[in-house]
């Protein structure tokens, strides 16, 4: 910051003498103030930089012709200042009027047009118009190629600019071979240690970072780093751009420490080198707020982001995009923060600079477009979301190549959408689509490959097809091994996946072995009270409840509370789970009035955190109605469960599954209370709904046949009853695997049947049948061996 102040001093120092000695529009006076403005530009004081360039300007109007070369020079002064303050038509406007100045003064091949056609691809790359950026850049290169010998360093730096220009476009092969062009010849030309060589090393990490190589990106940029510390100033800024992307891909790795320290040194680096309110230090606040976040340390990110924020109004235009920037930010923490209305303020301020700053097709609109989405997703108005998304979409297609990796981005948000409106062809193909994209434009071990399989996996899942969806998150796992570092958090998440997929399939033991696995790697990763880790502890809680062993679920449950507690705030929709997950261990353990006390402890909860009509407050109900159902309290439970189906026929599509499970939940309700005709006729609504929404053999309808089958018990048509037990069993054998607890209980429901109808041999065989299967998916002392044992004990006593 010092050496721009001596400059300034020296540069006005220089003018006052100008202006004794020469006439008023001498050049003289306009080089001074030319240099005035250049240290100004560089303090990123921009509204005193274009007052001094337009001041330049003025006296070389009237000092030379009108098509003078320095003409062009000062056009183009100004027309940089206007780009620096993000006002990219006028900057676009000035470089043009530069370019003619040029075209008119100058040879037809002469550096300096390359210099305006290679300025003017700058602005368009601002503008997001990257196919107009390629296309200067390359004419800009093409002059060179005429101009300058085969080596010569501008050649380098128009390679380097076409290259950034594939870059942004998505076209990471071709970027990285003009990179490398550009940095032979650096290489040729320049001597071992200089700064441009560094950048070229540099840029070429940036797109080994882009394709997921993070270990030769990282390689690269502390190459590019050494060179710099020989050849600049222990405290230039170039060093701290050095520092920035070493941290961004140790952010990408996981690498959180790692991190936070390469920012907060570029940081310091900044405090020394630039003004107090430069951009650059925003920017620094920025990023260390970016891995503060992913620490979850929420409040730490806010605060950092407020710094970044509170800069960038000082240093820049309103409507700058980099303020755009700041907002959008701020949000993501809010959202992560289950702070959802303020979280959708914050990104349409976002957008509204962004529409002021930018084209209507620029890609940034499209992730600004995206991000609200997000957020109306979170707060469950799935339509909002789905148009919002869409609208991303359409910008996209517009702006970038058909393969480019944010289409593929694009698509998995918008099956996201689908996916939770219960749509699940719809999502499995938008899933598929973005595979597709991604399969084409990135490598065959790229992280985002990862999460393409992981998705689809997930709808497989919901789905009821257990298998391909384990085969799916199997091939993410195998991916991520190859990708990633062996504690990167994205690890734990996959083991995470498998092991919901082992759950789903009734094989608890492997499941609960790889959440254990998956819990390691987060200890090792994250900090202590990361939310991730109340994830864990709360996915072994339920595997353990699936198991019976309901203490254990509640110690693993208690602990994810504990962690939330402190990581997020009082009312974040993510406590009110745990709350509702600890009811549900003091409920299979009858405490009901524990159990009935903290689901209205989460009720209350996500009545503060969330819309009226969000499909979480339904489940909240749904959970308050099971206690009281077990409690004996029927009219309750029904009265519960009939403000769950409410909230879901407001939020939902009118074929989704969970509006299914609601008729179900009533119909129980009524046949608790004996109303089996009403209880009949439910079950048949909610049987309709699967039917159109599920696969023909998902695990749902076969618990439809078992609830009717229940209900024609309960009126005294055993034949009835049979026949839809069997149907249920026929599903469930074909939708899991031969040992799953769910096949076991059907086999005992049927006994129960036969039993009934007073046929006890086969009842007996049933039963056998039944136990066989418990004994290989639950542990020995689970409560429902112990049942079925007794009734076979039973069934004997009656066939003696």
């Amino acid at each position: 910051m010092g050496e721009y102040s001596k400059a300034l001093s020296s540069y006005e120092r220089s003018l006052e003498i100008r202006k004794t000695a020469l006439p008023p529009n001498h050049r003289g006076l306009a080089a001074s103030y030319n240099n005035i403005a250049s240290v100004y530009d560089d303090m990123s004081e921009y509204s005193k930089a274009l007052s001094s360039y337009e001041r330049s300007l003025e006296i070389l109007k009237i000092a030379l012709p009108s098509n003078h070369p320095d003409l062009a020079a000062s056009y183009n002064n100004i027309a940089a200042v206007y780009s620096h303050m993000g006002e990219y038509s006028k900057a676009l406007s000035f470089y043009e009027r530069s370019l003619e100045i040029r075209k008119t003064a100058l040879p037809p091949n002469h550096p300096d047009l390359a210099d305006s056609y290679s300025n003017i691809a700058v602005v368009y790359s601002h503008l997001g118009e990257y196919s107009k950026a390629l296309s200067s850049y390359e004419r800009s290169l093409e002059i060179r190629k005429i101009a300058l010998p085969p080596n010569h360093p501008n050649l380098a730096d128009s390679y380097n600019n076409v290259a950034m220009a594939y870059n942004n476009m998505g076209e990471y092969s071709k970027a990285l071979s003009l990179y490398e062009r550009s940095l032979e010849i650096r290489k040729i030309a320049l001597p071992s240690n200089h700064p441009n060589l560094a950048g070229s090393y540099n840029n070429i990490a940036m797109v080994y970072d882009k394709i997921g190589e993070y270990s030769k990106a990282l390689s690269l940029y502390e190459r590019s780093l050494e060179i710099r510390k020989i050849a600049l100033p222990s405290n230039h800024p170039d060093l701290a751009d050095s520092y920035i992307n070493i941290a961004m891909v140790y952010d990408k790795m996981g690498e959180y420490s790692k991190a936070l320290s390469s920012y907060e040194r570029s940081l310091e680096i900044y405090k020394i080198a630039l003004p107090p309110n430069h951009p650059n230090l925003a920017a620094s606040y920025n990023n260390i707020a970016m891995v503060y976040s992913h620490m979850g340390e929420y409040s730490k990110a806010l605060s950092s982001y407020e710094r970044s924020l509170e800069i960038r109004k000082i240093a820049l235009p309103p409507n700058h995009p980099d303020l755009a920037d700041s907002y959008n930010n701020i949000a993501v923490v809010y959202s992560h923060m289950g702070e959802y209305s303020k979280a959708l303020s914050s990104y349409e301020r976002s957008l509204e600079i962004l529409k002021i700053a930018l084209p209507s097709n620029h890609p940034n609109l499209a992730a600004s477009y995206n991000n609200i989405a997000g957020v109306y997703s979170h707060m469950g108005e799935y339509s909002k979301a789905l148009s919002s998304y869409e609208r991303s979409l359409e910008i996209l297609k517009i702006a970038l190549s058909s393969n480019h990796p944010d289409l593929a981005t694009s698509y998995h948000n918008i099956a996201a959408v689908y996916d939770h409106m219960g749509e699940y062809s719809k999502a499995l193909s938008s899933y598929e689509r973005s595979l597709e994209i991604r399969k084409t434009a990135l490598l065959p071990n790229h992280p985002d490959l990862a999460y393409s399989y992981n998705n689809i996996a997930a709808v497989y899942d919901q789905m009821g097809e257990y298998s391909k969806a384990l085969s799916l998150y199997e091939r993410s796992l195998e991916i991520r091994k190859i990708a990633l570092p062996s504690n990167h958090p994205n690890l734990a998440g996959s083991y995470n996946n498998v092991a919901m997929a082992y759950n789903n399939m009734g094989e608890y033991s492997k499941a609960l072995s790889l959440l254990e696995r998956s819990l390691e790697i987060r200890k090792t990763a994250l900090p202590p009270n990361h939310p991730s880790l109340a994830d864990s502890y709360n996915n072994i809680g339920m595997v353990y409840d699936k198991m019976g062993e309901y203490s254990k679920a509640l110690s693993s449950y208690e602990r994810a509370l504990e962690i939330r507690k402190i990581a997020l705030p009082p009312n974040h929709p993510s406590l009110a789970a745990s709350y509702n997950n600890i009811a549900m261990a003091y409920e299979n353990m009858g405490e009901y009035s524990k159990a009935l006390s903290l689901c209205e402890k989460s009720l209350e909860i996500l009545k503060i955190a969330l819309p009226p009509n969000h499909p979480d407050l339904a489940d909240s109900y749904n959970n308050i109605a099971a206690v009281y159902s077990h409690m004996g309290e029927y009219s309750k439970a029904l009265s519960s469960y009939e403000r769950s189906l409410e909230i879901r026929k407001i939020a939902l599509p009118p074929n989704h599954p969970d509006l299914a499970a609601s008729y179900n939940n009533i119909a129980m309700a009524y046949e608790n209370m004996g109303e089996y005709s009403k209880a009949l006729s439910l079950c048949e609504k909610s049987l309709e709904i699967y039917k159109i929404a599920l696969p023909p053999n998902h695990p749902s309808l076969a618990l439809s046949y078992n609830n009717i089958a229940a209900v024609y018990s309960h009126m005294g048509e055993y034949s009835k009853a049979l026949s839809s037990l069997e149907r249920s069993l026929e599903i469930r054998k074909i939708a899991l695997p031969p040992n799953h607890p769910d096949l076991a209980t059907s086999y005992s429901n049927i006994a129960s049947a036969y039993c009934k109808m007073g046929e006890y041999s086969k009842a007996l065989l049933s039963l056998e049948m039944s136990l066989e299967v418990f004994k290989k998916s639950l542990p020995p002392m689970h409560p429902r061996l112990a049942l079925v044992e007794t009734n076979i004990e039973k069934i004997k006593k009656r066939l003696k």
